[in-house]
């Protein structure tokens, strides 16, 4: 069903006259002011909810890459992965984001794809739901994105499709792998990266493969820098016991911002502590020399 789509549309057209709507889409910044995010997972990600109102009110400095790579404002559905697409994280983590920094604006770039499991986010991974190759598709969209702004984090909520016993055990190493070559195939390798934990809603106990998928998560984020866990305790699910609902994923989005604000500043520090590291060697290099 099209509906919210279609009525997101037409709220646009009435309301944001100051967007030059036509086959450029929109006024695209300055690239090193245009912060992009690559939207990455299964459903969790794509966003689920109920899609209300202030979901269908676009932000001037919000941004997001559509099915085919076209700029325009960010509006729900942000994702396309499935017809039952709704409200997500993301516009939330973008408002955060631009209420920080009033120069910069967003750009989201949506690549999860709802019920994949990690092997899928592989090259060559195809995931016969959605009809999509979920790791190239991404690495291809991001690619397409880069070429109007910088890349600044990958978000990443996944892991229920693979809390069972055959994957879970092999899930840490697979996440491992997987955000090493995001990083390589981005040519990034300090790009920070977030991970949102799993559902941990009311009468649903987790079992022993969620709990080792969770901990996969954490993990990562101890080990591997520039690698950020963030929190779901509290959020809510939707009436089918799986997604978050959408007041909890507006919660979701804020605190993945957050997560990116903190790691992104570490990021940052030891990019400047690398930088002069460098100079001051070629510095003594020089006077030797």
């Amino acid at each position: 069903m099209q509906l919210p789509r279609i009525a997101s549309t037409l709220l646009f057209l009435l309301i944001a006259p100051h967007f030059s709507v036509g086959q450029s889409q929109v006024q695209l910044p300055d690239k090193e002011n245009f912060h992009l995010f690559l939207l990455t997972g299964q459903s969790n990600m794509a966003g689920r909810g109920k899609i209300e109102p202030e979901d269908l009110v676009p932000h001037p400095r919000i941004l997001m890459l559509t099915e085919d790579r076209q700029w325009v404002p960010a509006v729900a559905p942000i994702h396309f992965d499935k017809k039952v697409a709704g409200v997500g994280l993301a516009k939330s983590f973008a408002l955060t984001l631009v209420e920080a920094d009033s120069n910069i604006t967003i750009g989201l770039i949506p690549a999860a794809c709802g019920g994949s499991p990690i092997e899928t986010w592989e090259p060559g991974g195809y995931h016969m739901q959605t009809h999509r190759a979920p790791y190239d598709d991404a690495i291809s969209r991001a690619h397409t994105a880069m070429k109007d702004g910088v890349l600044k984090g990958i978000l990443w909520h996944q892991g229920e499709s693979d809390s069972h016993p055959e994957k879970s055990r092999v899930y840490e190493k697979k996440l491992t792998s997987m955000i090493y070559r995001f990083r390589e195939d981005l040519d990034q390798d300090d790009i920070p990266f977030i991970i949102g934990q799993l559902g941990k809603f009311p009468g649903k106990p987790w079992d022993a493969d969620r709990k080792r998928v969770d901990e996969a998560h954490q993990s990562a984020a101890r080990r591997l820098d520039g690698v950020s866990f963030v929190s779901s305790e509290g959020l809510m699910p939707m009436e089918d016991g799986i997604h978050f609902d959408s007041p909890s994923l507006r919660i979701f989005g804020r605190r993945y911002a957050e997560a990116f604000l903190h790691t992104n500043e570490e990021v940052e520090k030891e990019r400047g502590t690398l930088k002069r590291f460098h100079m001051s060697g070629f510095a003594r290099k020089k006077k030797f020399d």
